[in-house]
């Protein structure tokens, strides 16, 4: 039977799945968040409107921030919204955890959030909608107008802050915070894209930049960042320093063609 007639025969069927399936997944990469992934969710599922996935990623099933999710998972119960905790098969690291839920993603747009609460959930349904409007990267941003970032060693705040404003100005990226990680992307492209960060946080500035090259659309809004206040950093400034600058330099490259294969060119 053609594909047009299964199509006309089956509209219930169609309906049913688009019903079922979720209109955005949170990826949010975890190291033994514990104290603080209960408020995180909290503060998530009292900010999304309409049907969301989320996905907890975890090194290892020893992690400390496994027991929380999945106590938070039993208390919503059948109906309520319930967070999964998944074991990063990709090596450890944020990088790969950040990979392995994009690539485990079922909704058509993806939004990265932090595990310890530096991130405003309130702004996650902001960025879905820039997706869905046509932007393949929504950015949530430090340092457009309006924007502010609380707490951050001065050495960090400042190189995070040079690159993305130049990116902007001189590349012409869509944001002035490409190095951020609250950000929302189309599946569609994450998949046309690829990712091939290996370091650090690296993810979103690389999406970045292969959208610049592909000249794909990138929106921003601003947002107010916050350093988490209780517990260590697991932030690596010289260790990391390498992965972002390899792809700071990639956005200034030359436009790319479609497909996967340019988007992973030099």
């Amino acid at each position: 039977m053609a594909a047009a007639e299964l199509a006309a025969e089956s509209p219930s069927a169609q309906v049913t799945e688009q019903a079922a399936r979720p209109r955005v997944t949170v990826v949010i990469p975890a190291r033994d968040e514990a104290a603080r992934i209960t408020g995180v969710l909290d503060r998530l599922f009292a900010a999304v409107r309409g049907p969301a996935e989320v996905l907890v990623v975890v090194d290892t099933a020893a992690d400390s921030t496994v027991a929380p999710v999945q106590a938070y998972a039993d208390r919503a119960g059948a109906g309520g919204a319930r967070p999964a905790c998944l074991v990063n098969g990709y090596g450890s690291g944020p990088a790969s955890a950040i990979r392995f839920g994009l690539d485990h993603a079922s909704a058509p747009v993806i939004v990265v959030l932090m595990a310890d609460g530096c991130d405003d959930a309130a702004q996650i349904d902001d960025l879905v909608l820039l997706v869905e409007q046509g932007a393949v990267i929504a950015a949530a941003s430090r340092y457009a107008p309006g924007g502010s970032q609380r707490g951050a060693p001065v050495l960090k705040r400042s190189l995070s802050r040079l690159a993305g404003r130049s990116l902007r100005a001189l590349a012409g990226a869509g944001t002035c915070d490409a190095t951020n990680s609250f950000k929302a992307y189309s599946a569609e492209f994450v998949r046309v894209a690829g990712v091939q960060s290996q370091r650090g946080f690296s993810v979103g500035i690389e999406l970045t930049a292969k959208a610049r090259r592909l000249r794909l659309p990138v929106a921003e809004i601003p947002t107010s960042w916050q350093e988490r206040r209780s517990g260590r950093s697991g932030f690596r400034l010289v260790r990391w320093l390498p992965a972002y600058l390899r792809w700071y330099l990639y956005c200034f490259g030359r436009p790319l063609g479609d497909g996967a294969g340019g988007a992973a060119g030099d």
